[in-house]
Order: structure tokens, then C-alpha cells, then sequence
């Protein structure tokens, strides 16, 4: 929960809590200690913030995390640096733990 956000003017924001929707899968949501967002499957809230618009582009910057469509799996592992490389005897990709391989006679 971020509390750096300065607080905003009580007559700003209705005292009672609001809830603005934003699009179909999050929520804007106003108390007196200023804006939060909620993601609609998750409950956890994400706030505060001193405006709409500063809950509004952490929404869109938490949503860009996501995976984007049409995105391969292997496009996926490049970027967090997982090796494309799999043991055929294994199964396990080529970095990690190695144990000691010994030929059956």
C-alpha cells in the first residue's frame, strides 16, 4: 500500500465511499484518505492516491505487467532470461541444479 501520496482536501471527495467504474475489470474507488483501484479478481486495493488520473496510470502500469496477447511463451522466457535449451534425458531446462550423471553399464 503506498502512503506517500499527499492526503487530499476533505471537500474534494464525497465523505462516503464512492465507487466509479472505470471499465469492466477494475474500480475506482473514493474514501477520505484519497483514490484506490481494485483489479475485479482480486480484492486487494492499490492506493492512495491524490487523483483519479494518478490511480488511473498506476492501474494502467500494474495492467502492463501482464502479459500482452499473442505473446509466445518462448517471447516470455527470453525476456526474464529462462534458457530455450531443455535435456532431452531430463526434461529440465539446461540451467539450475545439476546432478551427476552416471552412465548404466
Amino acid at each position: 500500500m503506498r502512503t506517500d501520496a499527499p492526503q487530499p482536501d476533505i471537500e474534494e471527495i464525497a465523505p462516503d465511499e464512492e465507487l466509479l467504474r472505470v471499465d469492466e475489470t477494475a474500480a475506482i474507488m473514493v474514501r477520505p484518505d484519497g483514490y484506490y483501484w481494485q483489479a475485479e479478481d482480486s480484492r486487494q486495493e492499490f492506493g492512495p492516491f491524490a487523483s483519479v488520473e494518478q490511480a488511473l496510470a498506476d492501474m494502467a502500469e500494474a495492467d502492463g505487467e501482464a502479459p500482452e496477447p499473442g505473446e509466445t511463451l518462448q517471447e516470455a522466457e527470453d525476456e526474464i532470461g529462462i534458457a530455450d535449451w531443455i535435456d532431452p534425458d531430463t526434461g529440465d531446462p539446461a540451467e539450475g541444479f545439476l546432478r551427476p550423471r552416471l552412465e548404466a553399464d
